[in-house]
């Protein structure tokens, strides 16, 4: 039977994150400023609550059961949550707030400066951290590193980076699609030749590493058309793509997003941009939602709601 989280003293849920930290029933009692036996008492009603022993004595203290340790997380969402309604007063707003921002590069370099002109005008004092978008910010944002982040997804259904594949404790909201096109220069011998799949393979490429993969939704496609590209060059990111793509004395192209276009203009005018010649049956395996991801913990912090509600006024359409 379900029991009631009404008749759950919920000092104990505090006792017992502690415990989990500590895994000393004296330690924890010192950090609470209480006796031993007051933190033993709390354990057992915890144990008659959850029906389970919570804790097992070993030589080195405490070790906590699977089910304890299964909601050592929770525990600490829900601990930083309460400690965020407790300190929010009606008559104030934060100034000295910090933003950790985990955005794909280049476009926070185009979406930057919009951003910040917003947050500097309603916090002052505002700190903003940026970091470009890798492997590790997922667990940047599950670990509170980082409070948004801001990345292209993948469609095909064979993608390990599909909206599908993220962790259930991640929430999202698609701001834009956008599709892949090829970059290259505008003395490109392909240029004077009919544009085609026979064209865009016959030329070497510029690939890039992303999250630790150095294949992408193109590479399936083309399995499945058993074809394949020549990868001359692999590189780290679209901006060290786009910058060798636009160098002389070479005939390599690359892929990026299409908003890199507003990036080429400014920083690589000698780039020019062309679709990928595939039919809208591949194309669609190809498409891009760009999409800000935040942790669950941060689903009612009004500092990251105002964050989110600026980004999609910026940047959804």
């Amino acid at each position: 039977m379900k029991k009631s989280l009404a008749r759950l003293d919920l000092n104990l849920l505090f006792t017992l994150q502690l415990l989990l930290q500590e895994q000393s029933v004296s330690k924890t009692a010192k950090k609470l400023n209480v006796t031993p036996s007051t933190v033993s008492k709390s354990l057992t009603k915890l144990r008659d609550w959850f029906e389970d022993p919570l804790f097992v004595k070993t030589p080195q203290g405490l070790a906590p059961t699977p089910l304890a340790m299964s909601m050592a997380h929770d525990l600490q969402d829900w601990l930083q949550i309460g400690s965020q309604i407790l300190t929010k007063r009606g008559d104030e707003t934060p100034s000295d707030i910090t933003l950790s921002l985990e955005v794909e590069s280049p476009l926070f370099l185009i979406m930057l400066n919009d951003l910040l002109k917003e947050t500097y005008q309603r916090y002052p004092n505002a700190k903003v951290k940026t970091r470009s978008w890798d492997y590790d910010s997922i667990d940047a944002l599950v670990r509170g590193e980082s409070d948004i982040g801001f990345s292209g997804r993948e469609t095909h259904p064979r993608s390990k980076e599909s909206l599908s594949a993220l962790p259930y404790f991640i929430d999202f909201e698609v701001l834009f699609h956008d599709m892949p096109v090829v970059y290259l220069r505008k003395d490109h011998p392909a240029l004077q030749q009919e544009w085609n799949m026979d064209t865009f393979l016959s030329y070497p490429h510029i690939n890039i590493v992303w999250e630790k993969s150095e294949t992408w939704a193109l590479d399936e496609v083309l399995i499945d058309l058993e074809l394949k590209r020549n990868i001359a060059l692999t590189m780290a990111s679209f901006e060290q793509s786009l910058f060798m793509a636009a160098q002389p004395h070479h005939h390599m192209m690359t892929t990026a997003p299409q908003y890199c276009s507003k990036y080429t203009e400014q920083l690589h005018p000698n780039l020019v941009c062309l679709p990928i010649p595939l039919n809208d049956e591949y194309k669609d395996k190809l498409l891009i939602p760009f999409t800000m991801l935040w942790h669950k913990r941060n689903a009612y912090n009004p500092v990251i709601i105002w964050l989110r509600e600026t980004i999609k006024s910026l940047y959804q359409f």
